[in-house]
């Protein structure tokens, strides 16, 4: 099937049913026919090209729910792209036949926080799930602050890394990086491997730190100066700053692995004045010890970074299409939605303690084998 022919079959009427995966509880996701739903006013309804496996679906599957986007039983994902099949009532800048990238929330933009320009802390920001399905439909206020469409010479799944392209430009602008600045970013999995292809992009020198010899490979393909495998050295903060000119340490550190020990080592390889911030989020009741001597005396500024803004996102679907960006080594695999359960059982033992990893970054599902065969 060619793209054109494809594009023609994503225009037709929207069918009664359609395949989807539905969460039901903790690892336990099913692949069902459920109805279609239809645009309603200010909607659009758009046929999934491609939808991304992410971190945060992850979690989700090995937790049955998460307490702010998902609740089961429900079709869940949110990394997607794809094309417009059917446009509701009062719908503006869109039509059938588009290519796009609905995002997978939106702001209110009149709360305390969207009038404070921190429209990632909105109090009624709204969420949307349901990318591991033949068809979305996406919220109003999510087609009106934060669907994008994707330029003709930008594929589907390429544009599908926005959202959390989205999320790893929000970190590393967070920290006021200035080019020249040495940053370590410490994760060599999706996000950290975003952020630090973001740094070199951007004109700073990177000192990735990882624990897989495959991520050596992709972080330095990626633009990393130096790489330190965790598992090679004796010390990792020594390793760091010794890679700094009088060890002093780097201009900004970024944790992206979530853990009580690497949240303490982003503060102890940063420099006196420099910048942490903590991407990686642990979970609820994490506690992490820091020495209070070193935050004061060595005026550091410590930052965390959750998700993103409809204006960050513009921004990250423009680094994708300006071809500096690798996309295409971040999908590391393709499969119909019906092996969906099988993707996310490879990521969960990629790094089972056998010895094996599997360096799968991300896997872009497709509803259909006939879908993946003409994807655009």
């Amino acid at each position: 099937m060619s793209s054109t022919t494809m594009t023609e079959t994503l225009t037709a009427a929207l069918p009664a049913t359609m395949t989807a995966a539905v969460l039901h509880g903790r690892e336990d996701v099913r692949i069902e026919q459920v109805p279609v739903r239809g645009a309603g006013p200010g909607e659009l309804v758009i046929r999934v090209a491609a939808a991304l496996t992410c971190g945060t679906d992850l979690k989700v599957f090995r937790r049955g729910y998460h307490a702010r986007m998902i609740q089961p039983p429900a079709i869940f994902g949110h990394e997607l792209a794809g094309i417009v099949a059917e446009v509701g009532d009062g719908v503006e800048g869109f039509a059938v036949g588009d290519r796009v990238v609905p995002l997978n929330s939106a702001p209110c933009g009149s709360c305390y926080f969207c009038l404070r320009n921190q429209e990632n802390l909105c109090e009624d920001l709204l969420f949307n799930n349901g990318a591991y399905a033949e068809y979305i439909r996406i919220p109003a206020r999510i087609v009106e602050k934060n669907t994008l469409h994707v330029p003709g010479h930008v594929s589907l799944e390429h544009a599908a890394l926005t959202e959390s392209l989205a999320c790893a430009l929000h970190g590393f602008e967070d920290t006021d990086p200035r080019p020249g600045d040495t940053v370590a970013v410490i994760g060599g999995g999706p996000l950290g491997l975003m952020i630090l292809h973001a740094a070199a992009l951007s004109g700073c020198r990177v000192i990735a730190v990882v624990k897989h010899a495959a991520q050596v490979t992709t972080a330095k393909a990626l633009g990393a100066a130096h790489v330190i495998r965790t598992t090679m050295v004796r010390n990792v903060v020594e390793a760091v700053r010794e890679l700094t000119p009088n060890q002093r340490g780097v201009d900004i550190a970024i944790e992206a692995v979530a853990l009580p020990e690497t949240w303490e080592q982003a503060v102890a390889i940063v420099r006196n004045g420099g910048v942490v911030n903590f991407f990686g989020g642990p979970e609820a009741g994490t506690d992490v010890r820091l020495d209070t001597n070193r935050l004061h005396y060595g005026d550091l500024t410590l930052k965390a970074t959750f998700h993103h803004t409809p204006a960050i996102c513009k921004r990250a679907l423009a680094l994708i299409a300006s071809g500096k960006f690798q996309a295409a080594r971040f999908i590391t695999g393709h499969a119909p939605l019906s092996e969906l359960n099988e993707a996310f059982a490879q990521l969960l033992n990629r790094g089972n303690g056998s010895g094996t990893f599997h360096n799968g970054i991300k896997t872009a599902i497709v509803p259909t084998v006939q879908n993946l065969e003409a994807l655009p």
